[in-house]
């Protein structure tokens, strides 16, 4: 059995992930509402979501993942400079 000391960090570790993707694809993304299925239709759509997680993600100012996602839905010019980066 392992010690609580070395089975510690690696249930953190776990969690880090969880709490920085995860949650983040579930919450701003919607993905566990996602209903795409058949083919290759899944992998294709995570990764579009996850390109576009790291290009939210990168973009200036302290506004929340989900507001900067619909501006950049609405404004063709913030949608751009993302890209352009």
């Amino acid at each position: 059995m392992l010690a609580a000391a070395l089975v510690g960090p690696i249930v953190r570790s776990h969690w880090a992930i969880e709490n920085s993707l995860h949650w983040v694809m579930d919450m701003v993304f919607r993905d566990d509402e996602c209903r795409v299925r058949t083919e290759n239709a899944p992998a294709n759509f995570t990764t579009l979501k996850h390109m576009a997680h790291n290009l939210i993600r990168k973009a200036p100012g302290k506004d929340s993942l989900r507001l900067r996602r619909k501006v950049a839905a609405w404004d063709d010019d913030f949608l751009a400079s993302l890209i352009a980066k």
